[in-house]
């Protein structure tokens, strides 16, 4: 049986008004695809530090197999930690549907 691949959706969430619904796109299209989806979209918008959704995130992004990340993710100090902590944890990079890397297997 082919095990199910956990991804994290990893993109600009401060100072995009509409970022639940693009990151609500991309959930489905990842789960249309077989993926079990975890996205920093569904936390609440206010209530905790910056620094607080980051510790957060990367807490979601360690408990997953690989990482999607949106095409604004390099216009967001987050997701560029988040892009960090991908490569020096060696998880996979998923770019739409294929995937393109991993440096450790």
């Amino acid at each position: 049986m082919k095990q199910i691949k956990t991804v994290f959706i990893s993109g600009k969430i401060t100072g995009d008004p509409k970022y639940r619904e693009k990151f609500e796109r991309a959930q489905r299209k990842l789960e249309a695809a077989g993926f079990i989806v975890m996205s920093p979209a569904i936390l609440p918008p206010r209530g905790f530090s910056h620094e607080s959704y980051l510790k957060i995130s990367c807490a979601m992004l360690d408990a997953c197999d690989a990482v999607y990340f949106l095409p604004d993710w390099k216009d967001s100090d987050g997701a560029l930690r988040e892009f960090g902590r991908t490569v020096a944890t060696g998880k996979e990079i998923i770019n739409g549907i294929t995937v393109i890397g991993s440096e450790r297997r």
